[in-house]
């Protein structure tokens, strides 16, 4: 079981082509009222980008996550100056999927931004987990990374048939490739969903759980499953994860019912019985508490907010 795909999954991460910078000479574009996790690709050239009193050189290949999408500057050299911006041209442009372009000579600098998004109704989340800022340089991720920045720089350079299809999957492809490059190299991730990734037991464990959802499982069950005691099993999984087993099941659980209530009709009975409660008092109960609404109510709130994000022309 791919634990990783099944979160991503869950929480609904989905990346969409932000705005393009194509560049020669001098320039800087403040990034700014990021609302997603940002991600710049750097497909030729160089850049440098700005965070706070920071800077930080990309290279061609390079990209870099920030996952809170804090405010920040992308340019040529720290502190570069160059045609004052408009930030609601920025705005936009970074909104439509727009270019910005600076310089009269044939761009040397070409970036690319991706915004990713998900659904901030669950709780199990990957993106809120890592650091403010990853950068992978272009010759450090795994096999294939390399391949995929390349294809990007392609696409956009010349777009081809269904062009919008071949970008919305790579985007999605490349978050993948950025957390497996970054995971082997940082050991700081214990304590928060991720840790379940250094330790085997507690990873079996999950498994189990996410394969089973409403199996009625106690920390004794799950740890005769995995042949250990219920002691080390409680110790290990709060150490990787900072939850015990039985918190991070309801947890799971509730996700599961709410993305299940978001996308079907099926009934509240229904999606009960699917994540382990033969009770619909306290199936609601335990959802009320989680999502802070009873599962009718959700229900009919995201219906609403899906037709309000609908525009009709």
């Amino acid at each position: 079981m791919d634990l990783v795909a099944d979160v991503l999954e869950i929480s609904g991460v989905r990346g969409t082509i932000g705005a393009r910078m194509e560049a020669s000479g001098t320039w800087s574009v403040p990034v700014a009222d990021c609302t997603t996790a940002v991600l710049h690709v750097v497909t030729a050239g160089s850049a440098w980008l700005g965070l706070g009193d920071s800077w930080l050189e990309l290279a061609a290949g390079d990209v870099v996550l920030m996952p809170a999408g804090p405010p920040h500057v992308l340019g040529s050299a720290p502190g570069a100056g160059g045609p004052a911006v408009d930030p609601a041209v920025v705005a936009q442009a970074f909104e439509a999927g727009e270019v910005i372009r600076f310089g009269e000579q044939p761009a040397r600098t070409r970036v690319l931004t991706i915004r990713y998004d998900c659904d901030h109704t669950v709780h199990t989340q990957i993106l809120g987990t890592l650091p403010e800022v990853v950068h992978i340089r272009g010759d450090q991720g795994e096999a294939g990374f390399d391949d995929t920045v390349r294809m990007l720089g392609r696409e956009l350079s010349h777009p081809r048939l269904a062009g919008r299809a071949v970008l919305n999957s790579l985007v999605d492809v490349l978050l993948v490739q950025l957390v497996r490059a970054w995971l082997p190299t940082r050991a700081g991730h214990r304590g928060t969903w991720l840790g379940v990734l250094g330790d085997p037991l507690v990873h079996s464990a999950m498994e189990h759980l996410h394969a089973e959802p409403a199996r009625q499982w106690t920390t004794a069950t799950l740890a005769s499953a995995l042949d250990v005691s219920r002691a080390t099993l409680s110790r290990r999984f709060a150490a990787a994860t900072g939850q015990s087993p039985a918190a991070y099941l309801t947890q799971w659980r509730m996700d599961l019912a709410a993305v299940r209530l978001s996308k079907t009709w099926d009934p509240v009975e229904a999606v009960a019985v699917a994540v382990g409660y033969q009770s619909v008092p306290a199936f609601s109960r335990a959802f009320a508490r989680s999502h802070g609404a009873t599962p009718g109510r959700y229900r009919a709130a995201r219906r609403d907010d899906g037709r309000r994000s609908v525009s009709i022309p």
